[in-house]
């Protein structure tokens, strides 16, 4: 079944989003309790920028292919909807397999539908 490429992308960001989310909660055995608010914007830090050079490379990678959208408002906002797709199947994911992790993908959502807001006022 042929896919937009952009589903695929999406899935990638939101990877990078749990790696930092997770390396930050499997060092709370090392951590202070009380740091983790700390390292939080941290971890969301990483998570945009390596999401945003990986989604850079990939559109200079991708330019003028066909199945990347002329426009790049709608380049985001196939994005932004693959991304708020993939979160919430990983909800459904965490309260069924690891309840303990459902604030990963919650944190994501917040930050993808801010994210949006900011733009959508910019």
């Amino acid at each position: 079944m042929k896919r937009c490429a952009l589903r695929d992308v999406a899935g990638m960001m939101r990877s990078f989003h749990y790696a930092a989310h997770t390396a930050l909660s499997m060092r709370r055995q090392t951590v202070r309790p009380e740091d983790v608010p700390l390292l939080e914007p941290w971890a969301d830090y990483w998570s945009s920028w390596i999401s945003s050079a990986y989604l850079q490379a990939y559109l200079e990678a991708a330019h003028g292919a066909l199945f990347i959208p002329a426009s790049r408002d709608d380049t985001d906002a196939l994005l932004d909807a693959f991304l708020l797709e993939k979160a919430v199947y990983e909800v459904a994911y965490e309260l069924n397999n690891r309840p303990t992790w459902i604030s990963i993908p919650l944190r994501g959502i917040r930050q993808i539908l801010s994210d949006r807001a900011v733009s959508a006022t910019s």
